[in-house]
């Protein structure tokens, strides 16, 4: 076994790598672009070395700075993850050349399986069912029009190289054919270098499963079964599980044998998935399936592979590139219960899937029997623009898919996550789908019920705007009265505008994504009033437990929710939901007399701490204009509008009323 790994990848990869390694006794060194310097993996990993700027192209996916770093680290292996490198055969030769291990298939079992064209072609000549298509070599738009008549629409145009949907569209006409060639041409060139394309059947209802292969340098090779990747989106796997639903012991053994045969075809060795295509127009059951792919690395999926079966894959990656035999034969593998996995994404499914950054300022992953969470960040992390934007993956087992859906549903609402938009409600609603729960899925689930599973909110929930009040205003009576002091919800206690003979109020102000809205808080001597927009909620008995734990009776029901208080906004998690509210500078009374002008006056009796503009000044709206402080804290007033400042009234330490004239913004 090798004595050192360096781990030519990042965040989730590298973690999870650096687990197994450590549980063998293997040193981890971990390499790291400029925008990784402080990343999980460098800090979890024995050693890291740099190898240049935050770019991929100009840091992981430079193999020369790979081979060095290992050389600098004592390396003798490199696990290249899934991703970057994995798939390059001209890094694998390097390894090899430098006399370093490459932990994956030799760099001519990955040649043979980087070209779609030429895969499907040795896998035809092996024996393993192959989509009706074209797969030969010509580009001649006559040939490919041949062909796709031929075929019969509607067809699917494919890149040869590459994956990922790039370079795919589907053609359902004769006459969409030319322009989609010179598209998906066009956009695998940019992708891939490489602008040739291919022409296949297109398949109205297919579902996506793949078996899991694992071959050694002594001739063994096993599959450990299979997994299901159907729920997709633009070509990207969402959910996957094992094993597939509904899939028949006897159409299970044809893809494992189809599997087998195609990884002895190309003198496979280490881990790879062989991933089929099954056309369930008909139904599950004698459907017909086809060779799609082979990924000639592990895959972001294994985990629920690892469930089922019992074993560790990089531990079986890393046994087989040491020169041992598979740990087990076909017949000691078998399936135990169900797994599921979801990808956690920083994006935001209502928006087109947007990817998302901003710093983690709440990470606390779901936990208990038959969970398990890979991720490559940690809570106070940043999500930024370089790289992928998947947080973790959620991963749970259980008896049977009943006990791992439950399981799923509980992990999702026990997952906290803040700071940035997440797919979290998406995947909460997927799991929930009847579709989803009787395992009828195909690849088209996403588009066929988007307006189901995709949540959008034009306003903020009204429970979670009230529990954020509620932790927003205990945390500061908290802080306004001595242990022992008495009920928070007195007039004398809350700071408040308390006026004698009429009630005490205050106003919070928000942003939910671009809308602006202001609650008004009513205090009394029992409860408190937060009215905004067309809801009121009466609040009892609020209070925080630590710094990040709210509690409050709504409307006569006790909620609960965490929270995440911090100066630009308050973040508020509850059963799989997060709310974010930025805190935007309360708002001064304004009387508009056109133009965009206004009398700015003081919202609450108070002392002005600090005058930020000068008379003849001018100012933009939102601008902050002058400071109070009523009851220990102080409120900005910003301007409602842009314009000048005209007659200023307003003097530090003056003592002012509520609604006395502070300036006047002309």
């Amino acid at each position: 076994m090798f004595d050192t790994l360096l781990i030519a990848n990042r965040g989730e990869i590298a973690c999870r790598i650096i687990r197994t390694a450590r549980r063998l006794g293997i040193r981890t060194l971990a390499v790291y672009s400029d925008a990784d310097a402080n990343a999980l993996h460098v800090r979890e990993a024995d050693d890291a070395l740099p190898i240049g700027p935050a770019p991929a192209r100009e840091s992981y996916l430079r193999g020369d700075r790979i081979l060095s770093a290992a050389k600098r680290g004592g390396a003798s292996a490199i696990h290249p993850g899934y991703g970057f490198l994995s798939e390059n055969a001209e890094f694998a030769e390097a390894c090899a050349a430098a006399g370093v291990c490459f932990v994956g298939p030799p760099a001519d079992a990955i040649r043979s399986m980087g070209l779609k064209h030429a895969a499907k072609q040795r896998m035809e000549a092996a024996g393993v069912p192959v989509i009706p298509g074209f797969h030969g070599e010509s580009q001649d738009p006559t040939t490919l029009a041949q062909a796709a008549n031929q075929i019969g629409f509607p067809v699917l145009v494919k890149a040869v190289a590459g994956g990922g949907g790039k370079g795919m569209r589907r053609v359902d006409a004769p006459d969409q054919l030319e322009a989609a060639i010179t598209s998906a041409a066009r956009e695998a060139k940019a992708a891939f270098g490489d602008a040739r394309i291919l022409i296949e059947r297109c398949l109205d209802r297919p579902r996506h499963i793949e078996v899991q292969v694992f071959a050694d340098a002594h001739g063994h090779v096993v599959h450990l079964f299979e997994r299901d990747c159907s729920l997709q989106r633009r070509h990207q796997k969402v959910v996957e599980e094992a094993p597939a639903p509904g899939l028949a012991p006897d159409m299970r053994a044809a893809m494992g044998e189809a599997a087998i045969r195609a990884s002895r075809a190309i003198g496979y060795r280490g881990a790879g998935t062989v991933e089929f295509i099954v056309d369930v127009s008909n139904g599950l059951e004698g459907a017909p399936f086809y060779f799609m792919e082979m990924n000639t690395r592990l895959q972001v999926e294994h985990p629920v592979t690892e469930f089922v079966t019992g074993t560790d894959l990089v531990e079986w990656q890393l046994r087989v590139a040491a020169g041992e035999p598979l740990p087990a034969t076909q017949d000691d593998l078998a399936i135990t219960g169900h797994a599921i996995e979801v990808r956690v994404y920083a994006e935001d499914p209502a928006r087109k899937y947007l990817p998302q950054t901003g710093t983690l300022v709440r990470h606390r992953p779901a936990s208990g029997e038959g969970v398990r969470v890979d991720s490559g960040v940690a809570e106070g992390d940043t999500i930024s623009h370089h790289y992928d934007p998947m947080i973790s993956k959620l991963i749970v087992h259980g008896c049977d898919r009943d006990t791992a859906l439950r399981r799923l549903r509980g992990a999702l609402e026990d997952y906290e996550i803040a700071g940035v938009v997440t797919n979290q409600a998406l995947l909460r609603h997927i799991v929930d789908h009847p579709v989803f729960v009787r395992g009828d899925v195909d690849t088209g689930f996403l588009d066929t019920h988007a307006s189901e599973v995709i949540p959008v909110e034009a306003e903020a929930p009204a429970e979670l705007v009230a529990l954020a009040c509620a932790a927003i205003l205990a945390a500061r009576s908290a802080r306004a009265i001595p242990q022992g002091g008495k009920d928070p919800f007195s007039p004398w206690a809350v700071p408040d505008a308390f006026r004698l003979n009429e009630d005490g109020l205050d106003t919070l102000s928000f942003r939910f994504r671009k809308h602006d809205f202001d609650v008004v808080a009513h205090f009394t001597a029992e409860a408190i009033t937060l009215e905004w927009g067309r809801h009121a909620v009466v609040v009892r008995d609020a209070r925080v437990d630590g710094a990040d734990r709210v509690s409050a009776v709504l409307d006569g029901v006790r909620r609960t929710a965490s929270f995440v208080d911090t100066d630009a906004a308050i973040h508020v998690i509850q059963r799989g939901r997060t709310l974010r509210l930025d805190r935007i500078a309360a708002r001064a009374n304004v009387d508009d007399d056109g133009a965009g002008g206004g009398v700015i006056r003081a919202p609450m009796p108070g002392r002005v701490t600090a005058v930020l503009v000068a008379e003849g000044e001018r100012v933009r709206q939102g601008q902050a204009l002058v400071q109070l402080e009523a009851m220990k804290m102080e409120h900005t007033l910003a301007a409602a509008a842009s314009g000048r400042v005209g007659q200023l009234s307003a003097v530090v330490g003056q003592q002012v009323e509520e609604g006395a004239t502070l300036l006047v913004i002309e």
